[in-house]
């Protein structure tokens, strides 16, 4: 997957909520302070994502009774210390990956994780150098 300043499709978020729910951040809020008395240190571990003037939360990363996929929040947090955008860390999640013999990190999240921070890694190094790439253009 490329990174490419693009912003992501209509239609890849559309697929993502049909696949995994995509619910407003006020709904996982709402939600969460049901389930549990101080939500706050779950609501900011919460992968989000903007479209248009809104934010969601990719259902993706939800266990049954609202707590979080540890292997997504530990793959977020690697993603935010590499600065991969929220919106381009959750189309990876969804794209098949050559990397992961076409896989999509998303239907691995039960296996061993460490492929999945290899890969990651990779879309790191490749933001990285498209970033230096726009820069070097630009000056």
């Amino acid at each position: 997957m490329k990174l490419d300043n693009e912003p992501v499709s209509d239609q890849i978020w559309a697929a993502i909520g049909a696949e995994f729910a995509l619910p407003s951040l006020e709904q996982i809020s709402s939600r969460l302070s049901e389930l549990m008395e101080d939500p706050e240190p779950v609501m900011q571990q919460l992968v989000r994502v903007f479209i248009d003037e809104g934010t969601f939360c990719p259902g993706f990363q939800f266990l049954a009774g609202g707590q979080l996929h540890p292997t997504v929040v530990d793959l977020f947090k690697r993603a935010m210390e590499l600065k991969i955008p929220h919106n381009y860390f959750t189309v990876w999640m969804v794209t098949p990956s050559s990397s992961l013999a076409g896989s999509r990190p998303v239907d691995l999240l039960g296996s061993d994780p460490q492929p999945l921070f290899r890969s990651l890694e990779t879309l790191g190094k490749e933001q990285l150098s498209a970033a230096n790439r726009s820069r070097s253009v630009g000056a």
